[in-house]
């Protein structure tokens, strides 16, 4: 065929090469070789993996095989730079979407039994009426009690395509009694507000846990509720909040930023800058606003913290941020797994990085950069903190900031070392209050909040955990009267919601009472 068509082969040739040069000066970085350099690197990896999968001397699971050499790759690249597996990834997305198909509920293993904690309000258990308190016993004909079901093996089987029937099988402890459901599951909204009330008359409180889809609505919605009640001051709390979708940080800072203030700006490879600036909206410009932040708060919530800070708005209050400055894009891998990889930096509007510093070939020390702070003494005394002077930035009034290494705050507040100093044993303490709660439940279901407050028999309880503990363990909690004062707020959290807990806990919390000292000073 060659000999009989020559000059079509060399035409062919020809328009293919032609098209391949076309190709690489519209779609990719002008350099010839870069088309065939990335064919090569792809069948290199290819060609080995076929390599192993039929000619290696013993069974290899490949998939995990590739699993791994991802992982490894992006250790190469940086601290937020992570490979999602398939396995993971579904739930991942469930989380920042704010919501997933089943039952809503929140459980957890008890000695043998799947336990209802709560029940996630308007979802389908409420509707069905499970309550509090119940054991899951059987689940579409799958007996799931007396097996050591991981979580996520149980929320297979509660978790489904949505309207799709779910027949469980529960036991009543305080009927004594077994109980068949069957109905619908249904959409399950996360929350990521799971606190807003008001402190007092003036003052109101609001926690974010993260920054998920849905936050902005759930945050603006409680905004709006706490100035009716009357708020002109806010505490906003973002410690132990990790980031999320930083467009919805941004959208919460503009609601205390005026118009054409500048939020945050990223910078990718290529130098491109992006600037995020407060819209004509806003319902708490001018409003008084305090930040609460600490060691574990992180991304979307510095990026809140910073953006105020620069503006030479609010307060921040706390402790040195985790320091995290980089931007992730997720993108999918085309087998159901897919890779959060960055793709810019992001400044506060002085200009700063707030990213820590980190080293390609390993990130041990950065990993350990909470236990380092405080061995250095830094979550105890302010002076302990370390900053970069070649890295101070001005703000507008003449604050001077730093970059470097997290969002250090205006008033710090040191780590209330009474639950580590006294061995403050939270897990046992949780089961104790369950167990107590479940053994009373019936006595609980009709009080209200103020009845609960006011009567709730706090001696009664400690004596009762105290049995059950080493008695002489707990004695400087219990003059402190802080481990009293626990066990209420974690009784009010099983009984209400996580408010009450916030409620009853707030005259220990000392970054809210910092707060409240503030603004008698400021009045």
């Amino acid at each position: 065929m060659s000999k009989k068509y020559p000059n079509i082969i060399l035409l062919l040739g020809i328009a293919v090469a032609i098209g391949i040069l076309i190709g690489s000066l519209l779609d990719y970085p002008n350099n010839p070789s870069f088309l065939f350099s990335k064919n090569q690197q792809e069948n290199k990896i290819k060609r080995l993996i076929n390599y192993i999968e039929y000619d290696y001397v013993d069974e290899v699971d490949t998939d995990s095989l590739l699993d791994g050499a991802i992982n490894q790759m992006l250790l190469k690249l940086d601290p937020h730079s992570v490979y999602i597996p398939k396995s993971e990834l579904k739930g991942i997305q469930e989380s920042m979407n704010g919501n997933f198909k089943g039952i809503g509920i929140q459980f957890r293993m008890i000695r043998d039994s799947v336990t209802v904690l709560n029940i996630i309000k308007n979802g389908p258990s409420e509707k069905a009426g499970l309550l509090a308190g119940d054991r899951i016993l059987i689940a579409d004909a799958d007996t799931i009690f007396g097996k050591k079901y991981n979580n996520d093996q149980i929320m297979d089987r509660l978790k489904g395509e949505d309207t799709s029937k779910v027949a469980l099988t529960i036991y009543r402890k305080q009927i004594d009694s077994l109980l068949n459901f069957t109905f619908d599951r249904g959409n399950v909204n996360l929350v990521s507000v799971p606190v807003s009330y008001m402190v007092n008359n003036t003052i109101g409180f609001i926690k974010i846990d993260r920054f998920a889809r849905n936050t902005y609505d759930e945050f603006h919605t409680a905004l709006l509720a706490l100035k009716v009640d009357g708020m002109k001051t806010l505490i906003l709390d973002l410690r132990g909040n990790t980031g999320g979708y930083m467009d919805i940080a941004n959208e919460i800072a503009d609601e205390f930023l005026e118009y054409d203030k500048l939020i945050v700006f990223t910078k990718n490879k290529a130098g491109k800058i992006t600037n995020s600036t407060a819209t004509s909206k806003g319902d708490f410009e001018t409003g008084t606003i305090y930040v609460l932040i600490d060691e574990d708060s992180a991304s979307a919530s510095e990026i809140i913290a910073g953006a105020l800070q620069d503006n030479d708005k609010g307060t921040i209050v706390g402790r040195r941020s985790f320091g995290k400055g980089l931007v992730q894009q997720e993108m999918e891998l085309g087998d159901g797994s897919a890779v959060r990889l960055t793709t810019a930096r992001y400044y506060t509007p002085t200009g700063r990085s707030i990213q820590k510093p980190y080293n390609h070939k390993g990130f041990t020390s950065y990993e350990l950069d909470r236990f380092n702070r405080m061995k250095n003494g830094e979550l105890l005394n302010k002076d302990s903190i370390h900053v970069n002077d070649s890295l101070k930035f001005i703000t507008a009034k003449g604050k001077i900031v730093y970059g470097g290494g997290g969002i250090t705050p205006d008033v710090f507040v040191p780590i209330d070392t009474t639950l580590y100093l006294h061995g403050f044993r939270l897990g046992r303490i949780n089961n104790f209050v369950f167990d107590y709660i479940d053994t009373n439940r019936a006595n609980y279901y009709s009080m209200t909040w103020d009845e609960f407050n006011q009567n709730f028999d706090g001696d009664r309880m400690l004596t009762a955990y105290i049995k059950e503990t080493q008695p002489n363990f707990h004695q400087k909690l219990i003059k402190s009267k802080l481990l009293k004062t626990y066990l209420k707020a974690l009784t009010a959290r099983e009984l209400f919601d996580e408010t009450g807990f916030y409620r009853i806990y707030e005259n220990r919390d000392n970054m809210i009472q910092k707060v409240l000292e503030l603004e008698d000073i400021n009045r």
